[in-house]
């Protein structure tokens, strides 16, 4: 896909106008997952941050805009879309690194690096399990071509500092995927689902995990993103923390974990196998 022209874009406003984000009208479009996403990193100051499949950069954008002095690093494998992240951070004035990259091929230079944080919101459908949208951009966003899930987390364990951690956001239904693809890469698993409502069984989870880690396995009980039992009014009703997290860039508020601790920069200068 080549660069967007203006005429196809509109420029949207994220975390109540505090970054705005050009998108293609018809394509890929970000919404409240990747928000959400980011909202989930404990990333402070000075730590790394690389984001798998960026797209335009909704997700990595909005922890920068978070978390002032990130270094950021986006892959997105659509030239188009790596166009408009690295408009976009320049639009924002905030500082990424845009990638434009298979997975399955990452440069040499990126496949030497290590970060203290992952961050990916892969496509959410198998291949062939959904119809194809119309749109090559979101045909490809939402639905798995080349690239397997599998692959996903293979390079977001081998670009992970030892105590990195990764947060991805995917289909519920995806993750005993997810969990076996973990085995033996990354540990100390947490799952969060998120629910639309009490009572709704959840439709995504995000998955927190830490290189090297040796916690024990949790699943906590599902976020819930609306307030009440249907929507009832022509009004938003999102719960108190997730409007924080969307209208004020707040951060999510995660579960509490005995002995939980943000990733150090240790380790950054250590062996790094090649993918």
């Amino acid at each position: 896909m080549t660069d967007f022209d203006d005429s196809v874009l509109s420029r949207d406003g994220f975390l109540g106008g505090r970054l705005r984000l050009w998108q293609p009208r018809r394509g890929y479009r970000a919404g409240v997952d990747p928000v959400l996403l980011a909202a989930a990193v404990p990333a402070r100051a000075g730590q790394s941050v690389l984001e798998l499949g960026c797209g335009a950069g909704a997700a990595i954008l909005c922890l920068a805009a978070r978390v002032p002095g990130l270094e950021a690093t986006g892959v997105e494998l659509q030239p188009g879309y790596a166009a408009l992240a690295r408009r976009n951070a320049a639009d924002n004035d905030l500082g990424l690194e845009v990638i434009c990259a298979d997975l399955a091929a990452l440069p040499a230079e990126l496949r030497r690096r290590q970060v203290d944080h992952v961050i990916a919101n892969p496509p959410y459908y198998r291949a062939g399990a959904h119809t194809r949208a119309a749109d090559s951009g979101r045909a490809v966003a939402l639905g798995e071509a080349e690239t397997p899930l599998a692959l996903w987390l293979e390079v977001a364990a081998r670009r992970l500092a030892p105590r990195g951690m990764l947060h991805m956001i995917q289909r519920t239904e995806r993750l005993p995927e997810i969990l076996a693809a973990c085995a033996g890469r990354l540990g100390s698993l947490e799952v969060l689902p998120l629910a639309a409502r009490a009572g709704r069984a959840p439709d995504l989870v995000i998955l927190r995990a830490r290189k090297g880690g040796r916690a024990a396995f949790r699943l906590h009980a599902p976020l819930l993103l609306h307030q009440g039992a249907c929507h009832g009014q022509d009004r938003e009703d999102y719960a108190p923390e997730i409007a924080a997290v969307l209208r004020h860039g707040a951060a999510l508020v995660w579960p509490e974990t005995n002995g939980a601790r943000a990733p150090s920069r240790r380790g950054h200068d250590g062996n790094v196998s090649l993918l």
